[in-house]
């Protein structure tokens, strides 16, 4: 007798079979244009993942629709409805970004061509300066690092049906906040939510930011496969946006690789492997959706919570 789980598990095959009727929209240059860095997207990809997630997505979102019109029916009001809040959350390097623009592109080309907008969390940390006075550039990315009250309100604000709302911009060239820029989300229909820190609780505040989110996804692999991708994507970065004078991180590109790599796996091993164990791997199963990814970087199985 198999143990009982709240997840519902699906293999790649028995996910891409409730594609259904989701219309592939994208092309072979889209693809390739959404792809990471080190993650060659491939069409079977969207395909036979991205496409039923859409559909579910979809699916969920005019059932959601459908209950603010009951409510307002309900109440007598015709209050506007607010953006359903997507998060997609998981370690660095596990591919969150490359699945939130995947989906952000997939829903905007579905049903009704709704309004999309992505967001990260990067935009929520605190300038180098702030992190530097008060001791935490090596901690960037962990709990501390970010405004959390800040990133609270904003999608306290987004749920409240509050617009337009400003959202800091991140630059990973400079490896800090932009000064003077910012992103304007203007009544979207949508909002993708990506970042390590979307799922997590156990801080001393008593609202989180999955309190607002309708529809949570954790990006998972393995720590070997996490640590492989980290390593593969800053030997590639080193030969390519590195270079760039601009860089934070252009240093790397004066020294010898194996120098360069020994202290990108230094990083991974302080920095990056200590906050999955201890902030990020935790929240997995408070998502609604978990994507499980191979060593090829592709999706091998779904888990999807029962409801």
């Amino acid at each position: 007798m198999s143990e009982a789980s709240p997840y519902l598990t699906f293999d790649r095959a028995a996910w891409a079979s409730h594609r259904g009727e989701a219309a592939m929209t994208l092309t072979p240059d889209d693809v390739a244009e959404l792809s990471g860095i080190n993650e060659a997207l491939s069409m079977t990809e969207v395909e036979e993942v991205y496409l039923p997630l859409s559909r579910l997505l979809n699916l969920h979102v005019a059932a959601v629709g459908q209950l603010h019109r009951v409510s307002s029916g309900f109440l007598g009001t015709s209050a506007p409805k607010v953006p359903y809040v997507i998060a997609i959350g998981g370690s660095v390097s596990a591919g969150k970004s490359t699945t939130a623009r995947v989906l952000r592109t997939l829903l905007a080309r579905g049903p009704g061509r709704p309004r999309v907008d992505l967001v990260t969390t990067d935009g929520f940390l605190f300038p180098n300066a702030v992190l530097e006075e008060r001791g935490l550039m090596q901690r960037k990315g962990f709990p501390e690092s970010y405004d959390r009250p800040r990133l609270v309100q904003f999608v306290s604000d987004l749920k409240s049906g509050l617009s337009p709302l400003s959202v800091p911009l991140y630059s990973h060239l400079v490896y800090d906040i932009i000064d003077d820029q910012h992103q304007v989300v203007d009544r979207p229909d949508i909002v993708i939510l990506e970042g390590l820190n979307v799922l997590q609780s156990g801080s001393v505040h008593s609202v989180f930011v999955s309190d607002f989110v309708d529809f949570s996804i954790y990006v998972d692999a393995s720590e070997a496969d996490l640590e492989a991708w980290f390593l593969d994507r800053f030997r590639k970065l080193r030969e390519t946006a590195f270079r760039d004078p601009a860089s934070f991180f252009h240093t790397f590109t004066k020294i010898p690789e194996e120098e360069a790599m020994a202290t990108a796996a230094s990083v991974w091993e302080r920095i990056n492997l200590a906050n999955l164990r201890e902030n990020i791997l935790p929240t997995r199963e408070r998502a609604r959706l978990i994507l499980g990814k191979g060593a090829s970087h592709v999706v091998e199985r779904v888990m999807l919570r029962r409801l």
